[in-house]
Parts: structure tokens; C-alpha cells; sequence
């Protein structure tokens, strides 16, 4: 599971073999949320509001990269 990006405490990553929806793992000490890369929503879990926020900016500014990249890690996703 590379890391794509640490911040502040936040850890997001983007795992091989995964499943769809195209999403990052976001965590943040017991916190895990999975955000859809697409749809900038989130998927699965909880998280602080204020990191939350964060979380969604950065996977906003790299909507693009990190989409391409959970397609390259996950090619049976592929459309």
C-alpha cells in the first residue's frame, strides 16, 4: 500500500488490489475514512471534521493523479 502523501498527521494511501469505487484510504490516529477519488465524497468511515477537510483539498487538487494511480495499481478496475 504506497503512501501517496503524509500531512499534518494524516496519512493517505492508495492499495493495490483494491475494489471499486476508484478511492484513497485516509488515516489520522484511530480515524480511517475511504474518500471516492471521482465523486470527492466520502466512501466509508469517520473522521475529525477539521482533517477532513483537509483530506478532501488535497485529494481535490490531485483528483487527476490519484485516479490515474489507483487504476494503475488496480487494472481489473479499469473501465
Amino acid at each position: 500500500m504506497p503512501l501517496f502523501i503524509l500531512f499534518d498527521g494524516i496519512k493517505i494511501y492508495i492499495y493495490f488490489d483494491d475494489h471499486l469505487p476508484p478511492h484513497v484510504h485516509a488515516m489520522y490516529g484511530e480515524y480511517e475514512v475511504l474518500i471516492d477519488i471521482r465523486e470527492l465524497t466520502v466512501y466509508r468511515g469517520e473522521f475529525p471534521t477539521k482533517q477532513l477537510k483537509k483530506v478532501l483539498a488535497i485529494v481535490k487538487k490531485n483528483q487527476t493523479e490519484m485516479l490515474a494511480l489507483f487504476y494503475q495499481y488496480n487494472p481489473q478496475t479499469r473501465p
